[in-house]
C-alpha cells in the first residue's frame, strides 16, 4: 500500500502552503491538540505515580512489608527463635515483633481511641523508619518496665499532652469472674512524639515497649513478626518464602493486602484520569478527520488526475493516510518530548509558576503533609500513551482516505 510515489504525494500535500487558511488552521489545531493531550497525559500520570510512591513510602514507614502472625490472634511463644530461623531468607532485611492493642487513651479532659503497639526498640529500626520520624524524644527511651509511651503528633494534639505528661491507657479485660468485661487501666509517661506525615499513623498510633504491652494485655509474647525486604514490590513472593522457614501454624499477610483499598483507589483514579485526558487526543483526532475530509474535497481534481495516470485506489488511500499519520506522529512526538521534559522537571516548573502567578498549590503543612508535587515517569506509561495516540490518529485517516479512493476520475473531471 505504502509505495514511494503515494508517500511522496502525501508528504507534498502535508507540506504544501497553498491550502486555504481554514484547512491550515484546522491542521495546526489538530497537531497541537494531539501534542497537548499527550503532554497532559504523561505529566498527570507521572505526578500520580509520584503520589503513589510517596503514599506507599509513608504507609510503609511504620507498616511492615509483611507480617507473620498466629491465626486467632494468639501470641507467638518462641518469637526470638523464629527470628533466628528467618535469618538468611531471600531478600530479608530485618524482622521485629509487635503486639497491637485497641485502647482508649485519656488525659483529662481529653480522650481518644488509639492503637497501642508494643515494640522492641532495638529491633524496630530494622523494619521501620520511626526512629527518623521522632520530633521529640528518642525511640530508645522506651525501656522495659518503665511504662513509657510515644505518641503520634496528631494523637498528642488531640489529647493535649506533651513530653513529660501522663496518659491513661484503658483496654477491655474479659478475664474477670463470670466473663464480665471490665476496663484495665495503666498510666504511661509520654517520652516522645513522632510524625510520619500520614494521618492513619499520626492520629491513632502509640508505641510502648513490648514487655509493657505484654503486661498490659496479660499475655506472653507478641502477636506478630514484622518483616522488611530489600524490594518492596517483591514482598508478597518473598514473604511466602520466609514463612516456609517457620514452624507450621503461622500465616502471613503482606502490605498489598493490608493497604489494598488505598492502592486500588489510586489505580482506579489513574485509569479514569487517563481516559478523561485521552479525550483531548480524541478531539484532535476528530479535527484530523475534518481536515482530511476538506483536503479530499479540495483535491478531487488532483485525485482524478492521479487515477488517470495509473495510480490505484490503494495508492490514493496511501496518499491521504500519509498526510493524516504525519500530523499525528509530529503531534505525538512533540507531546512526548514536552511531556517527559515537564514531568522530569516539575519540581522546577511548579515553583516557578507559583512565584510568577502568586499562588501556591500545596504549601500549608497543616493541611498538606506533602509540600510539593512528586513526579515519577515510567517508560511503560510513555510508550502506552504514545502508542494509543498513534493508533487513534491512524484510525482517523481511514474514512477520509477510503472516501478519496472512491473518487471517479470521469465525474471529477467532467467540468474541468
Amino acid at each position: 500500500m505504502f509505495q514511494p510515489v503515494p508517500v511522496f504525494v502525501g508528504l507534498r500535500y502535508s507540506l504544501a502552503r497553498e491550502h486555504s487558511f481554514f484547512v491550515s488552521f484546522i491542521t495546526w489545531v489538530s497537531l497541537l491538540g494531539v501534542a497537548v493531550g499527550v503532554l497532559a497525559l504523561i505529566t498527570v500520570l507521572s505526578v500520580m505515580n509520584g503520589f503513589e510512591t510517596e503514599l506507599r513510602t509513608r504507609l510503609l514507614s511504620l507498616s511492615a512489608h509483611a507480617t507473620v502472625y498466629a491465626p486467632g490472634g494468639g501470641p507467638i511463644g518462641d518469637w526470638k527463635g523464629d527470628i533466628a530461623d528467618l535469618r538468611g531468607a531471600p531478600g530479608l532485611v530485618g524482622a521485629a515483633p509487635l503486639l497491637d492493642t485497641d485502647a482508649m487513651l485519656s488525659h483529662a479532659p481529653s480522650m481518644s481511641g488509639a492503637i497501642v503497639r508494643g515494640i522492641d526498640p532495638a529491633l524496630e529500626t530494622r523494619v521501620s523508619t520511626i526512629a527518623d520520624s521522632m520530633r521529640e524524644g528518642k525511640l530508645s527511651d522506651l525501656l522495659p518496665g518503665m511504662n513509657r509511651i510515644v505518641l503520634g503528633r496528631m494523637l498528642a494534639y488531640q489529647l493535649q499532652v506533651g513530653v513529660g505528661d501522663t496518659v491513661t491507657v484503658m483496654i477491655p479485660d474479659s478475664s474477670a469472674a463470670g466473663g464480665a468485661i471490665v476496663p484495665r487501666l495503666q498510666n504511661f509517661e509520654v517520652v516522645g512524639i513522632f510524625e510520619v506525615g500520614l494521618q492513619e499513623h499520626d492520629s491513632v498510633l502509640a508505641l510502648i515497649n513490648l514487655a509493657d504491652a505484654e503486661a498490659l494485655r496479660g499475655i506472653a509474647g507478641p502477636t506478630g513478626l514484622r518483616l522488611k525486604f530489600r524490594d518492596v514490590l517483591q514482598a508478597p513472593q518473598l514473604a511466602r518464602a520466609a514463612l516456609a522457614r517457620l514452624p507450621p501454624g503461622l500465616a502471613e499477610r503482606d502490605w498489598t493486602q493490608e493497604n489494598e483499598a488505598y492502592f486500588r483507589a489510586i489505580r482506579i483514579e489513574k485509569t479514569m484520569m487517563g481516559l478523561i485526558l485521552m479525550l483531548i487526543v480524541a478531539v484532535a483526532v476528530f479535527n484530523i478527520v475534518a481536515t482530511l475530509v476538506m483536503v479530499v474535497s479540495d483535491k478531487r481534481t488532483d485525485i482524478a488526475i492521479l487515477r488517470t495516470l495509473g495510480m490505484s485506489p490503494r495508492g490514493v488511500v496511501a496518499v491521504f493516510m500519509t498526510q493524516g499519520v504525519l500530523i499525528g506522529w509530529i503531534g505525538t512526538a512533540i507531546g512526548v518530548i514536552a511531556g517527559v521534559a515537564l514531568a522530569l522537571n516539575i519540581d522546577v516548573v511548579v515553583p516557578f509558576l507559583e512565584h510568577t502567578l502568586g499562588f501556591h498549590i500545596m504549601d500549608d503543612p497543616d493541611v498538606y503533609y506533602i509540600s510539593g508535587l512528586p513526579s515519577e515517569t515510567h517508560a511503560g506509561d510513555v510508550i502506552r500513551i504514545a502508542s494509543a495516540a498513534l493508533l487513534l490518529t491512524f484510525l482517523a485517516t481511514l474514512y477520509p482516505a477510503f472516501q478519496a479512493a472512491k473518487t471517479q476520475p470521469a465525474e471529477a473531471l467532467r467540468y474541468e
